[in-house]
């Protein structure tokens, strides 16, 4: 097998570090690069991942995004399914025992999964492993074994089961379980590193131990923030409806990015971009000195990361419809049309509810007065107006910045 050749050391800590919240421990990271920098040996870094839903946002993707710089310099990336830990189910950040998925639930979100990562990842370049490999097959004697390696009370310590307790708030046996299991999933992959949010930092230490356990050198840990979504505040979800879904439309992708709050777009260019500190910072001083606009620094973020799941050429068209959109105001090529039976007139505060532009008809009216609404790109001035539907027409309707909805009466 031939050896790789790998950037100085130096080089490739700097890089790896970008966004990164913890390395534990650093020191033990560098001595692993330098082995690896004078053996030619990859190191094996290694991400788990739990299918529990089917899809994936960009809040998903920080941690393969780092997989992915891992991948670029040439080290393996190990990219686990927990198919068997998913139907167990991580207790991080749970405040109640959560149902178990079953198999199928498990295997067909799978398979969506590894679809939506292999935008990111170079699948001819990643191992995929699913843990059921070994942990279907252990036995009882060996699950006893690896329960006799941790301590109940350190277990207790964590965050988690810790506030669950004192709320009284029952913990299922099997929740104890899943911390251990992970662990030795990096035990059966001989893991250099391992990948992971902060709110998985116990579970990352936890194959440290056992590794040790086990007789192997310990993993190295690197925690990856949480990305903040599109409203500048929360953690980016889609509960909250402030997320960018990465099977989302190019188009929509691509506007819901510019919605990105200027100060944010920092953490996005960080979190989800391979491009360095150090080009990041120039970047920064750019806009800061006014030598860029924020809103151009945005469009590139944006067409990087649709450029990313989509392609090139459908990030450029996207990037095209949202300044022909958005900027100059006018309608996109392919606006939704909405057929619609001739019938009575309709007040346009009610038509805009129907066709569910606005929610409510007293926010229609609202934006009504304030020139949010167009027919044939007409401001309409009076909440009160009837729309004609009795005869057959045809005509462009917008409500608000974003929305356009081609109206053919028949």
């Amino acid at each position: 097998m031939s050896q790789t050749k790998f950037k100085p050391v130096a080089e490739q800590l700097e890089y790896l570090k970008k966004g990164v919240a913890e390395i534990i421990r650093e020191d033990e990271f560098v001595s692993k690069l330098k082995r690896s920098h004078d053996t030619g040996k990859p190191l094996r870094a290694k991400l788990g991942v739990d299918p529990t839903a089917p899809d994936i946002h960009l809040g998903h993707m920080v941690v393969i995004e780092k997989l992915r710089q891992f991948q670029i310099l040439g080290h393996k990336a190990v990219f686990l399914v927990g198919d068997f830990t998913a139907m167990v189910g991580d207790p991080t950040g749970q405040s109640e025992t959560r149902p178990p998925l079953s198999r199928e639930q498990v295997n067909a979100n799978a398979k969506t999964y590894l679809d939506q990562v292999f935008k990111i990842l170079d699948p001819k370049k990643t191992e995929i492993r699913y843990n059921s490999e070994w942990l279907d097959k252990l036995t009882s004697y060996e699950i006893v074994r690896l329960c006799a390696k941790y301590r109940v009370a350190r277990m207790l310590e964590r965050e988690d089961f810790h506030k669950r307790l004192s709320e009284q708030q029952p913990i299922s046996m099997h929740e104890l379980l899943y911390p251990l299991l992970v662990a030795y999933d990096s035990v059966m992959l001989e893991a250099d590193v391992e990948l992971g949010a902060t709110e998985q930092k116990f579970n990352l230490l936890m194959g440290r131990d056992i590794q040790r356990e086990y007789s192997q050198e310990s993993q190295v840990c690197m925690t990856m923030p949480i990305l903040v979504g599109l409203d500048g505040h929360r953690k980016m979800s889609k509960s909250l409806g402030n997320y960018v879904g990465i099977t989302e439309p190019p188009s929509e992708m691509f506007g819901k990015l510019m919605s990105v709050p200027d100060d944010l777009m920092w953490s996005y260019w960080q979190l989800l971009t391979v491009l360095t500190d150090n080009d990041i910072t120039d970047l920064r001083r750019k806009v800061a000195a006014g030598q860029a606009h924020p809103m151009s620094v945005k469009t590139a973020l944006a067409k990087r990361i649709v450029c990313d799941f989509h392609g090139n050429e459908a990030a450029e068209r996207a990037a095209s419809e949202f300044q022909r959109v958005f900027r100059d105001r006018q309608a996109p090529e392919e606006a939704p049309i909405m057929k619609l039976p001739r019938g009575p007139a309709k007040k346009l505060t009610a038509l805009l509810v129907d066709l569910k532009l606005i929610a409510s008809k007293s926010e229609a009216e609202r934006l009504i007065k304030q020139g949010g609404v167009e027919i044939d790109g007409a401001r309409v001035d009076d909440p009160r107006k009837d729309i004609d539907l009795s005869e057959p027409a045809d005509f462009l309707l917008r409500a608000g910045k974003k929305k356009f909805v081609r109206i053919v009466v028949e």
